[in-house]
């Protein structure tokens, strides 16, 4: 037992101890005052007598049926959080006393009690146990929270709900995501990894590649490669359901993508780790021209943008990402294999969009705001096309900062 525990542990056996029924002299099942083993008719408890004989021996196997107990408790616990003991057989253990079960008797609150303890730290060998999958928060935080992608929301959510609803995926869940910078792909990432890991990016289950930063010489790319594959099999080893986000997908070498195929394929994984209950989000700018075209057809249209749907704007995604270009992203085999799921556009923000952010922001730092302060903030950033000003060349980004221009 390392050093780090014991004072968590010494203050859980205290808590337990909170959890014994019976209690000296406290309520009974009914409400009603209940008596202590020594509160009987008077006797000659005092002298010694057979009264006192027989408070005695009431006493010791009381005493005994709580130490047994409060051994059961243990080890359940024990089992619940740090996974010891748990190879002890039920049967082998003493049974306290006719009513004292450990299912009847406490077990809710142990459950209740080991999962309290288990959000403060790691509690098991695995990253598993620190997983949550909370579809229902995530749902809500992209409603709420992410502005101007409806076809974002509607795409993640789904996505990501099906493959973890499913009892035994084909294959890994890839997603990409594309669109101008600011409209809210790492938004959009950072809210999955903290929607289905109670410790989000930081989770031992997430691993975040950012290209410049992690792969930046094109002349190193084997030895990249084989690092970045011992990573993803030692994650994948370490938790079953892994997240891996890669942002600037654009900017990787073709041969990184072309070296991360077998994970996100389908194969049968017998005798091997498996790696279909992966999720791969690549995130990336390119697209975002085509995109923003879209959206621009739409406005002279006078035509919502909630009207463009995911069949119109794929198409025309898909052809610009097979042009040939010196994209590594538009070489690899990921899209030449059918490897990515799905293809998720964040359109272009608008002015509105922009003030959405702006109050976030305000909210997000428990600061007051105006509609004026709000304003003021989206008339800061630049907008395009040069003749309409219809949608912010760097969506959100560096709105947050902006509004220390406006603080007292």
């Amino acid at each position: 037992m390392g050093r780090g525990r014991l004072p968590a542990r010494l203050g859980l056996a205290c808590g337990l101890l909170l959890l014994l029924p019976g209690g000296w002299g406290g309520l009974g099942s009914r409400g009603t005052a209940t008596r202590g083993p020594w509160e009987e008719e008077r006797g000659p408890v005092a002298e010694g007598g057979p009264w006192g004989r027989a408070r005695y021996e009431a006493v010791k196997k009381h005493l005994g049926a709580v130490g047994a107990l409060s051994k059961q408790y243990w080890q359940y616990l024990a089992c619940k959080v740090w996974q010891e003991h748990c190879d002890e057989e039920e049967d082998e253990q003493p049974s306290p006393s006719p009513g004292w079960s450990l299912p009847l008797v406490g077990q809710d609150y142990l459950e209740i009690l080991s999962a309290w303890y288990c959000s403060f730290g790691k509690c098991c060998k695995t990253g598993d146990c620190r997983i949550i999958n909370n579809l229902t928060g995530l749902e809500a935080d992209l409603n709420g929270q992410l502005h101007g992608q409806h076809l974002a929301k509607e795409v993640v959510v789904q996505a990501v709900q099906r493959f973890l609803q499913s009892p035994r995926p084909e294959k890994a869940l890839v997603l990409s995501f594309h669109g101008w910078s600011g409209t809210g792909k790492n938004f959009v990432a950072r809210m999955v990894a903290s929607h289905l890991y109670r410790d989000g990016l930081k989770s031992e289950c997430v691993r975040v590649f950012i290209s410049l930063l992690h792969f930046p010489h094109h002349k190193y790319v084997d030895s990249y490669k084989a690092q970045l594959k011992k990573q993803i099999s030692e994650t994948v080893q370490l938790c079953r359901q892994s997240l891996f986000i890669f942002d600037e997908a654009e900017k990787l070498h073709f041969g990184l993508l072309d070296a991360i195929k077998p994970f996100m394929a389908r194969y049968d994984s017998k005798g091997q780790v498996d790696y279909q209950r992966s999720i791969f989000l690549f995130l990336s700018n390119l697209g975002g021209n085509t995109i923003n075209e879209v959206a621009l057809d739409f406005w002279r249209a006078g035509r919502a943008r909630e009207e463009i749907s995911m069949e119109f704007l794929e198409q025309r995604l898909r052809l610009e990402l097979q042009e040939p270009e010196e994209s590594g992203y538009a070489c690899s085999l990921l899209l030449k294999e059918n490897l990515i799921d799905f293809f998720v556009p964040f359109l272009p923000l608008e002015y509105h969009h922009v003030k959405l952010c702006a109050r976030d922001a305000f909210l997000a730092r428990g600061l007051p705001y105006t509609e004026a302060a709000l304003d003021d903030v989206a008339r800061m950033m630049v907008f395009v096309p040069k003749e309409e000003k219809l949608f912010s060349a760097q969506g959100c980004k560096s709105v947050s900062q902006r509004i220390n221009y406006f603080l007292p």
